[in-house]
């Protein structure tokens, strides 16, 4: 599998809560790159010994100094927000504004964070993007971006800020004319207290709450695929057997009446009417195949893969091997996965072979779908990809494409591996 399809199962190693000291934000021994213990709750009120204004303090001055035009313009951004978004929230535009305006929240809240780093040594971990690309419609994403606890949070932040900002700014200013001997140990304690704020409040949201997040938007990509599908099979019954069947009364009708008067003529016409009975009767198998196909019920990944890769028009070879049969919902992901990669294959590709692999690794079914074609292939390109990459999303699974112009192709599907339940 590429490298990429093994990046998500990176996990972080936390320290040990019996190695008595915190972690170092900069690789130096416990440090947050300014001479200053970084504990838990952000504040120190004694520094270690060091000069009185090296570059640390000065960065802390400078950062201290500019906590009130930041603050003034943070506290006005979300003053504007929360008054605008509350009175306009009646309106068709209040909701969309005020997402809207909680996004651009978030970007405040990056560009913070960055300050603090540059100044104050804080390094925060960067909050996980709302997945407001990965499908749902337009009232889920609104919904999505307006429980967005990152932007709350940092408006939060931004309100608080305005006094805190003051107080800072004058404390600073006026020590630089009246306290400078002891301004460096005010500026320590004051920047410590601003450090405890941007990891309060600037810090990502934590698992859980990114967990829902991604969970909420795939239970939207869930119904609106279901939705979707059923679209579809509405369409192909409507459009293809059901109007055959209807032909077909028709022509029995006229059969019948043409019994006694014109049997010759009659006899064309059931004979016609059989061919018709044909088509209609595949119709229904095809789409009876495309909602679960029987043979993937009776034998298996191995037979029906077998089955779906002997109608692509391009060679291609099958290797399934699995201790066992995995969840059905799991199988039928894995199916339809690999049935439009080689739909995909078949229209697109212009390739001579392709492959299929499919294996268990741990507690995860891997499927491989190669091919020596042209290449170029991408998500966004408008063949099918993006669907399947959804609907892997949404049972927790991975979709990757290594498609480099010029081929070859690979694309490496990744799903939870759930025991069959007989």
């Amino acid at each position: 599998m590429s490298g990429a399809a093994h990046g998500r199962l990176a996990t972080m190693t936390a320290p040990s809560p019996a190695a008595g000291r915190t972690d170092s934000t900069d690789g130096r021994d416990g440090h947050d790159g300014t001479g200053v213990r970084d504990r838990h709750d952000g504040l120190d009120l004694l520094p270690p010994p060091r000069p009185a204004y090296d570059a640390h303090t000065r960065k802390e001055i400078a950062y201290l100094l500019l906590n009130l035009p930041v603050a003034v313009f943070g506290f006005a951004y979300a003053f504007t927000v929360l008054v605008a978004g509350g009175i306009l929230s009646l309106t068709v535009i209040g909701l969309p504004l005020l997402a809207l305006c909680l996004l651009g929240a978030r970007q405040l809240g990056k560009l913070e964070r960055a300050r603090a780093r540059k100044l104050l040594g804080v390094r925060v971990e960067e909050p996980t993007p709302l997945p407001l690309s990965r499908g749902g419609g337009p009232v889920q994403r609104l919904w999505l971006a307006l429980k967005d606890p990152v932007g709350w949070r940092t408006l939060l932040y931004d309100a608080i800020r305005l006094p805190w900002g003051v107080v800072t700014f004058c404390t600073v200013l006026t020590s630089l004319f009246v306290l400078w001997p002891v301004l460096p140990y005010l500026a320590r304690f004051l920047a410590n207290a601003d450090r405890a704020m941007v990891r309060g409040l600037l810090s990502p949201s934590d698992e859980l709450e990114r967990r829902i997040a991604e969970l909420e938007s795939d239970r939207g990509i869930v119904v609106d695929t279901a939705a979707a599908d059923l679209r579809r099979i509405e369409r192909d019954l409507h459009d293809g057997a059901q109007a055959r069947l209807v032909n077909l009364a028709m022509g029995l009708g006229l059969a019948k009446e043409k019994l006694l008067e014109d049997p010759d003529t009659a006899a064309s016409m059931v004979a016609e009417a059989h061919g018709e009975v044909k088509l209609a009767l595949q119709e229904l198998r095809d789409l009876a195949r495309g909602i679960h196909p029987a043979v993937l019920t009776d034998r298996g990944l191995d037979a029906a893969l077998s089955s779906v890769a002997s109608r692509c028009t391009v060679p291609v070879t099958v290797t399934v091997d699995l201790p066992a049969r995995p969840a059905p919902a799991i199988e039928g992901i894995a199916y339809f996965t690999v049935s439009e990669l080689l739909q995909n294959i078949s229209k697109h590709s212009r390739a001579r072979t392709a492959s299929v692999d499919v294996w268990r690794a741990d507690d995860r079914l891997l499927v491989q779908v190669r091919d020596d074609g042209r290449g170029g292939a991408r998500l966004d390109a408008g063949s099918g990809m993006r669907g399947l990459a959804d609907r892997l999303g949404a049972v927790d699974g991975l979709f990757v494409v290594d498609s480099p112009d010029g081929g070859p192709t690979v694309v490496t599907a990744e799903l939870p591996w759930r025991d069959r339940q007989e």
